[in-house]
């Protein structure tokens, strides 16, 4: 963007609406979705029929979902959290038992392998991709790991191809190659390898909450896999252990999934919205100095849920930080830090990862920042936000 154009903007524009850095729908609704809800209600209204537990609209909306990523089944959740919790319930882990999960990462996979007693390790995140690095995932793993546990991060698939070959190479002597289970609650929709995020691997954990790709209003997700003794076992956790065993309630509602359906519909065309901002906002921003910009591999189709920037080595934390601060006080830009290393962050993670070094993720999580991103964001609200970013590291750089 020339400097010119850019001082034009910001002089005559504003954003239309305050967005937030991650926005609290991240997709849309329409009347379908309205009309959809109506309607299954009115047909539950019925004391013979009523909201389900596991009814036509949730099985039918379970198949769509498997059919769309092209595996074997789907199992339908009320919330991703849930879903990596009985991925790992699923593997009856022991005390001893180790679980690899990157730390630059929302806090739920690195929560979940606590809560089920395993021995959490962190590992360290390529400095392009963000995502698990599998050179660090092979160095941290021993005979005690059961699995991999790489995050989508983003948006972005992460190389699930590697960290299957490091399993068979690294198989545990009672229990074989290491489980590789990916958390796609950010990647919904995203391609890795001419297939579906949600294809490769043991299993895959999705999240429809209200900021995700798309949404069953507001909460939900689904775990998709190629195991079908695997999925059985998930739907007995769901629905209190099934007759065998312990479980709780994770359903997914009727009305949910009735919505599920509808939006699940719509997926791509919010993706390919997304897409085409963020192929925008990468030509507007190519050239600002200093500034890293989100990678596409390209055996990778990125879904772009956030746009992950990062400054200079020089500006980590104290510059990054005045970065963002100018940006939300003096151009009304939010930017959020997604995410930063949860065992550095999060003090219940800490105590159990205590002598555990991830330097690349300490470096990055100083330096990356987020702008928001919307498949409703106009061309003109975009061009706003690019200029803004371009201005204030200019400032920046000048000694503001």
């Amino acid at each position: 963007m020339e400097k010119a154009l850019r001082k034009e903007i910001l002089q005559t524009r504003r954003l239309s609406r305050n967005w937030p850095a991650e926005p609290l729908l991240g997709g849309y609704y329409t009347d379908e979705e309205i009309d959809t809800v109506v309607k299954t209600i009115r047909e539950s209204m019925d004391p013979t029929v009523g909201f389900g537990f596991i009814c036509k609209e949730i099985t039918d909306f379970e198949a769509a979902f498997a059919a769309y990523c092209g595996t074997a089944d789907a199992v339908s959740i009320n919330g991703a959290g849930s879903g990596l919790d009985m991925t790992l319930m699923a593997m009856d882990l022991q005390p001893e038992d180790e679980v690899i999960v990157p730390t630059l990462n929302f806090r739920a996979g690195l929560v979940a392998v606590l809560g089920q007693n395993a021995r959490l390790v962190v590992c360290d995140v390529d400095p392009v991709t963000l995502q698990a690095d599998p050179n660090d995932v092979e160095r941290r793993i021993t005979p005690r790991t059961r699995a991999i546990c790489p995050v989508h991060m983003n948006g972005l698939s992460a190389p699930i191809d590697d960290y299957l070959e490091i399993a068979e190479r690294h198989p545990h002597p009672k229990y074989g190659p290491p489980k590789v289970i990916g958390d796609a609650a950010r990647a919904l929709g995203g391609g890795y390898k001419g297939t579906k995020i949600g294809k490769k691997g043991w299993m895959t954990v999705f999240s429809f909450h209200t900021q995700k790709n798309m949404t069953t209003l507001g909460e939900g997700g689904a775990i998709t896999t190629d195991d079908l003794e695997a999925a059985k076992r998930l739907r007995a956790l769901r629905q209190f252990g099934g007759s065998d065993g312990w479980g709780s309630n994770y359903k997914m509602t009727k009305v949910q999934a009735a919505v599920g359906l509808v939006q699940l519909r719509k997926l791509d065309s919010f993706i390919a919205a997304r897409r085409k901002v963020a192929q925008e906002r990468t030509e507007m921003l190519k050239d600002v100095e200093g500034l890293t910009l989100p990678v596409e591999p390209p055996d990778c189709y990125h879904t772009y849920y956030l746009y992950t920037c990062l400054v200079p080595k020089e500006w980590a934390g104290e510059k990054r930080d005045r970065l963002m601060a100018m940006l939300r006080e003096e151009y009304g830009v939010n930017t959020v830090v997604a995410n930063p290393p949860v065992h550095r962050v999060v003090p219940f993670v800490a105590k159990h990862t205590q002598g555990q070094e991830t330097p690349v993720a300490d470096e990055l999580g100083a330096r990356l920042f987020c702008p928001p991103t919307h498949p409703l964001m106009t061309r003109e609200e975009n061009e706003y936000i690019c200029a803004a970013i371009a201005d204030a590291m200019e400032r920046i750089r000048e000694g503001a």
